[in-house]
């Protein structure tokens, strides 16, 4: 199993190992169901709860899921992201001091993901992608106990069995470069959410906004002059 690491230096005059220790003694003591912090801009659309599962489409998504608690002051992980973006992560309000990243779990990544659950708060996975890789329903029936008993979140990126709710980017337009000149400076995109068979519902949000984080687009007033551009991986 690959060493976890941080992508700051931590506090010197404490132990990592009785810092995760308080926060399992502290995630036990929170019941299931528990609101965990969500930026403000998703709240009302995407309210996590501790125990859940939410399954995203882009990079931007898990970060800015895994972004409100991380703001509150918990601690948060990544699991599978060979290319994280550590300026993109601190740009929609990650805290690097308090997270945890392992690029590459292996072919142990399940049970790599399960031991970040057990200390973390949220933490957002990218799921391997070939032969033996998929995730059968008992596999991901027992992450879900487990994260019920820490009061965790897991965010997924990719397929996973079964979610709370799935959230995608079904549009993704940039203001910025005029007559194919300037900086991109913001993006509107559209959010949609999914639960079960339900009606989707969608928002639309500065993301990123000028100022790097998530907004609502009417909170601007200004309709951009845009550029669609493909979206990729977030």
């Amino acid at each position: 199993m690959p060493a976890r690491s941080t992508l700051s230096p931590l506090d010197p005059s404490r132990s990592v190992v009785d810092q995760l220790r308080e926060r399992v003694a502290a995630m036990e003591r929170k019941p299931a169901r528990q609101p965990v912090a969500t930026l403000p801009a998703l709240a009302d659309l995407v309210p996590l709860h501790a125990g859940g599962t939410f399954g995203v489409d882009s990079a931007a998504l898990g970060l800015a899921l895994a972004a409100g608690a991380s703001q509150a002051g918990e601690w948060v992980g990544f699991a599978g992201w060979a290319d994280f973006g550590a300026e993109a992560a601190a740009g929609l309000g990650v805290e690097l001091a308090r997270t945890v990243l392992v690029p590459d779990p292996g072919e142990h990544w399940l049970e790599v993901t399960a031991a970040l659950v057990d200390v973390l708060r949220v933490v957002v996975l990218r799921p391997p992608i070939g032969v033996g890789a998929a995730v059968d329903a008992r596999a991901a029936g027992i992450l879900e106990s487990r994260l019920r008993t820490r009061s965790s979140v897991l965010v997924v990126w990719g397929d996973w069995p079964r979610v709370d709710a799935r959230i995608t980017l079904e549009e993704s337009r940039w203001s910025g470069p005029d007559a194919g000149a300037g900086w991109l400076r913001e993006r509107r995109a559209r959010v949609a959410v999914r639960r079960g068979a339900r009606p989707p519902v969608r928002a639309d949000l500065w993301f990123p906004g000028v100022g790097g984080g998530v907004e609502p687009a009417a909170a601007s007033g200004v309709a951009p002059s845009v550029v669609p551009i493909r979206e990729a991986s977030g």
